[in-house]
């Protein structure tokens, strides 16, 4: 039986074991840059970390506190900037990032600019920064975030950044290239998309979590996946490596 731990924690310990070994990952501040440093440290030690400023693969000592923090050019292998990575991605050699947003629907579309009318909205967000160009041209996007109908949506206000648009085939059509929406990562379950439709998945719930309490909390109707699972808890190797090594001041995790 693993150790106590809270909502982020278990969030940022499931993100960290999609990531591939020998992978890339574009990452930002908080959570997304605490999983990459948890699978360097734990199972992936040839992650290559990116950061949107333009860090290349730097040896993050601690958590940075932005995305320009000096701490990802650390020891890198480049210190670049905003146009070389937004060019990494055209060039289809990014296979992972982290999004995240006010809004997203069941094709994994992500509104981050406005809630209500565009000219008169309720909410004004900062908008797209780099998350359009990751969307478009990252080959697998993730989203980390707290699961509530108010977020989960039928139809985004606006369409920031995109996932599969309509549905099937739509992302091709519209010329962007393949890959788009991977692992949506909540607090009460992990999500995919269904390879015929394109459509918002329920892959695993996660312990104590019940599938009526996901369906009430999304603005739309989920698929569920036929083999429907539960999340691994974090281990305790993976607590320990997250508290003592990536977070040790809890900045991102807070307190178990």
């Amino acid at each position: 039986m693993s150790s106590p731990y809270n909502m982020m924690e278990m969030m940022i310990c499931i993100a960290s074991r999609f990531l591939e070994d020998g992978k890339t990952v574009a990452v930002g501040t908080g959570a997304p840059c605490a999983a990459a440093m948890l699978a360097q440290k734990l199972h992936s030690p040839n992650l290559i970390i990116l950061f949107e400023a333009g860090g290349v693969a730097p040896l993050l000592p601690q958590m940075p506190i932005s995305v320009g923090d000096s701490r990802t050019f650390f020891r890198a292998v480049m210190a670049a900037g905003m146009n070389e990575m937004m060019t990494t991605c055209c060039r289809g050699q990014v296979d992972y990032a982290f999004l995240g947003g006010a809004q997203i629907d069941k094709y994994g579309n992500i509104n981050s600019t406005v809630v209500g009318d565009y000219y008169k909205p309720k909410v004004r967000f900062p908008g797209s920064g780099g998350a359009n160009d990751f969307a478009s041209f990252c080959w697998r996007t993730m989203i980390m975030t707290v699961h509530s109908k108010a977020r989960f949506v039928e139809k985004c206000d606006f369409i920031t950044s995109p996932g599969y648009l309509t549905g099937a085939g739509a992302r091709e059509a519209a010329g962007l290239p393949q890959g788009g929406p991977y692992k949506i990562i909540t607090d009460l379950a992990v999500m995919g998309f269904d390879e015929e439709t394109r459509a918002m998945k329920v892959e695993s719930l996660h312990p104590g979590v019940e599938l009526d309490k996901v369906r009430a909390e999304t603005g739309f109707e989920l698929l569920v996946a036929k083999d429907l699972g539960r999340t691994d808890p974090p281990t305790d190797e993976e607590l320990r490596i997250l508290r003592e090594e990536v977070d040790p001041l809890r900045l991102v995790i807070g307190r178990a």
